[in-house]
């Protein structure tokens, strides 16, 4: 087993149960020193993708997962991984029992541009879903995006 630091819709311990049913939820904590931030919006079908960056004066809220080799290549399908669109980054994540490191999805593209309302609401309901701070969900929730008229 591996583990995986989820920062997007795979916050949500429910559907990380359907995309990888034999890999658990260890705990959620912070990644800190990174920033949660979007690009690639002429790469994705529906405005810019959910990445993170390095920037020491920020965090972001994981859930941290021990995922299986079975699911591990599940979940590179699912999030492009296979295709180059994401790269795996192994970085430290600090949970309430302790530090362990684990692998990020990092989007192999520049910052900028505007998540679609659709896919950034769903990040902020998969941070609710795995109990972020209110603060935390309030501030997703705040963030510009695009609407896409669906």
């Amino acid at each position: 087993m591996t583990l995986y630091a989820a920062y997007g819709p795979n916050l949500d311990p429910v559907r990380m149960g359907a995309r990888c049913p034999h890999s658990p939820l260890r705990g959620v904590g912070w990644l800190e020193g990174w920033r949660l931030t979007f690009g690639g919006e002429d790469l994705g079908w529906d405005g810019a993708m959910a990445t993170v960056v390095q920037d020491p004066f920020e965090q972001v809220f994981v859930a941290v997962y021990d995922v299986t080799d079975e699911d591990v290549v599940a979940l590179d399908q699912w999030e492009s991984a296979d295709t180059g669109l994401f790269r795996k980054l192994k970085v430290r994540v600090s949970l309430l029992d302790g530090e362990v490191v684990a692998w990020v999805y990092v989007l192999d593209a520049f910052e900028g541009g505007l998540p679609s309302a659709i896919h950034l609401g769903a990040i902020a309901d998969a941070a609710e879903a795995a109990d972020a701070p209110v603060d935390y969900v309030t501030a997703l929730r705040a963030r510009e995006c695009r609407s896409t008229g669906l």
